[in-house]
């Protein structure tokens, strides 16, 4: 986590895609699991490895709201993933050019 941050902080526009891995993903999520509504979000994508990529992010930001400033900047890390999995699959799926209709609600999935 600390060297994608590193990383994106060395560059003037990094690139949506510089996340961190699937199974660093999941264990932020897993670290932030708990009984609350945004804790039960990341509880699910732990233990199933795949919700929905707008529930995730509000879940996300909630919980920065909450988190020490290691924990912010992990769930940053989170929010990053989500979003470079949503390019990734954008690119993917749709034509060059085409604009993915409610791509923001589309389910994202840990491949670890």
């Amino acid at each position: 986590m600390a060297g994608v941050l590193d990383r994106r902080a060395a560059l003037k526009h990094p690139p949506v895609t510089l996340a961190v891995s699937d199974a660093v993903a999941l264990g932020i999520a897993g670290i932030f699991r708990s009984p609350t509504p945004s804790g039960e979000v990341l509880g699910r994508f732990y233990r199933t490895g795949s919700v929905d990529s707008a529930q995730l992010i509000e879940a996300a930001r909630t919980e920065q709201g909450y988190a020490s400033p290691e924990g912010h900047a992990a769930l940053y890390c989170l929010i990053g993933w989500v979003n470079a999995q949503l390019h990734t699959r954008r690119a993917d799926d749709f034509e060059p050019g085409e604009k993915p209709p409610g791509w923001t609600n589309r389910q994202v999935n840990a491949r670890s």
